[in-house]
């Protein structure tokens, strides 16, 4: 395990299929985080952005966080805990299944395990599937578990 990781070719990522490729760093999800992902994304509910009514009325005792920002932080993870030199460009592709099966509660820290589940040869570059878990720093059950496609380029193909 690694919070990051540099694969220098091709071989290099083949031989780390079906292995833990990085964990990332802790992220803190406090309000200004959750209330600015809700301006951004149009969701202002309650559950989310009112912390009064939500230590009163919500089953969490405060605010929690969008499922979708706990996902939004893959695109992060990727760019900051693995390099890939031999490709010029990435892309997210999609993913192929996503389940959010613990709410991130405000105040919490989150951080990413990436598996590298699959790698495949595509027209001018390689996409890989990740089984990525986001795990919630002092509980056992994660935020989210998702299986994550990423597309890499390489510099001619771009």
């Amino acid at each position: 395990m690694s919070n990051h990781c540099t694969f220098n070719n091709i071989e290099e990522l083949r031989q780390a299929v079906g292995q833990e490729a990085f964990v990332t760093d802790w992220v803190l999800i406090d309000q200004k985080r959750i209330d600015l992902f809700a301006q951004a994304t149009d969701d202002p509910q309650w559950i989310h952005v009112d912390p009064v009514r939500a230590a009163k009325e919500s089953p969490f005792g405060c605010t929690i966080a969008h499922g979708f920002l706990t996902l939004s932080l893959l695109g992060r993870f990727y760019d900051q805990h693995m390099d890939l030199p031999f490709c010029k460009m990435g892309i997210n592709y999609g993913l192929n299944r996503v389940r959010f099966t613990n709410p991130v509660k405000v105040d919490r820290q989150v951080r990413g395990r990436f598996v590298l589940a699959k790698l495949e040869d595509i027209a001018g570059g390689l996409q890989m599937t990740f089984s990525v878990t986001i795990e919630i720093q002092g509980e056992e059950r994660p935020a989210c578990i998702a299986e994550s496609v990423v597309r890499q380029y390489f510099e001619a193909a771009v």
